[in-house]
C-alpha cells in the first residue's frame, strides 16, 4: 500500500468522525466511498467496519447519557434476523455498485412521503429498521443514511439522535466485520488491514470523535437537523457522479 494511499485513508478517518460526531451518520458514509474508491471492496468493508465501530462506540460513549436503549434493543434484533438470512450468501459486490447504492440512499431517504416516515420506537419497526440497515450495511458498506430515515418522526434531541444511533451502527459494524472478514465465503485474512494501520486509524478516528463532540454541544437542534440533510444530499451527489464516471471507462 503506497504512502500516499494510506496518507488519504487517514485523513479521511480523521474528518469523517469529525463530521460523524457532529451528525451521527455522514462521516461513516464519506469514509465508505473514499475507501471503495482505492481498495478492494471486501477489504474496504472490514477496514470501515473497524475504524467505524471505534469511531461510533467511542462516540456512544461520549454520550452515554443520551442512548436509547429501548431503540438499540429493537435495531440488535433485527440485525441478528438480517445476519441470520444472509449467512449463507456468497458475494462481493463491484466498486460501480458500491458507490451508486451510497449516493441513491440519501435520496431515497429524502423522497420518502411524510407518512412513510416510520418510527424506531416503535418495537415492530425497530425490528424491521435494524434488518433493512443491516442488510444494506453488508451490501453497500455503509446504512447511515436509511437508518437516519427511522429517525425522522422519533422526539429525540440532537445528542440522543447521536448517542442512540452511535450503538446502533456500531452493532451494525460488528455485523459487517464478521460477515466480510469471515463469515462470508467470499472472505479472506487478505482483506484485513495491517496492525500498524488499524492502531493509526483508530487514533485518528478518536481524535475526530473528540473535537466533533465540541461542536455538537454548541449547535442547536434546527441547524443539526438541517444541515445533515444538505450535506447528506450533497454526498450523495457527489458518489453517483463518481460511480458514473466508472461506468463511462
Amino acid at each position: 500500500m503506497s504512502a500516499i494511499i494510506i496518507a488519504i485513508i487517514l485523513t479521511a478517518t480523521l474528518a469523517t468522525a469529525f463530521l460523524s460526531s457532529i451528525f451521527g451518520m455522514l462521516g461513516g458514509l464519506i469514509l465508505m466511498g473514499v475507501l471503495a474508491s482505492i481498495l478492494p471492496v471486501a477489504s474496504a468493508m472490514v477496514l470501515h467496519g473497524l475504524i467505524q465501530l471505534t469511531s461510533n462506540g467511542y462516540r456512544a460513549w461520549l454520550n452515554r447519557r443520551d442512548v436509547d436503549w429501548s431503540i438499540v434493543t429493537s435495531l440488535f434484533i433485527g440485525n441478528v434476523l438480517a445476519m441470520s438470512g444472509l449467512e449463507f450468501i456468497a458475494f462481493s459486490p463491484d466498486r460501480i455498485t458500491v458507490l451508486l447504492a451510497l449516493g441513491l440512499l440519501p435520496y431515497i431517504a429524502w423522497a420518502l412521503p411524510e407518512k412513510l416516515a416510520l418510527d424506531v420506537s416503535k418495537r415492530p419497526v425497530g425490528l424491521f429498521a435494524g434488518a433493512v440497515v443491516v442488510a444494506t450495511n453488508l451490501l453497500a458498506g455503509v446504512g447511515g443514511p436509511l437508518l437516519d430515515v427511522f429517525f425522522q418522526r422519533v422526539t429525540l434531541t440532537r445528542h440522543q439522535v447521536v448517542a442512540t444511533k452511535a450503538v446502533a451502527q456500531a452493532l451494525g459494524h460488528i455485523s459487517k466485520i464478521i460477515f466480510y472478514g469471515g463469515l462470508a465465503a467470499s472472505a479472506s485474512t487478505d482483506d484485513w488491514p495491517t496492525v500498524w494501520l488499524l492502531g493509526a486509524a483508530i487514533i485518528a478516528s478518536i481524535v475526530g470523535t473528540t473535537l466533533g463532540k465540541r461542536v455538537l454541544d454548541r449547535m442547536q437542534d434546527a441547524t443539526f437537523f438541517t444541515w445533515t440533510q444538505r450535506i447528506m444530499l450533497g454526498v450523495g451527489a457527489v458518489l453517483i457522479a463518481r460511480a458514473i464516471y466508472l461506468i463511462s471507462l
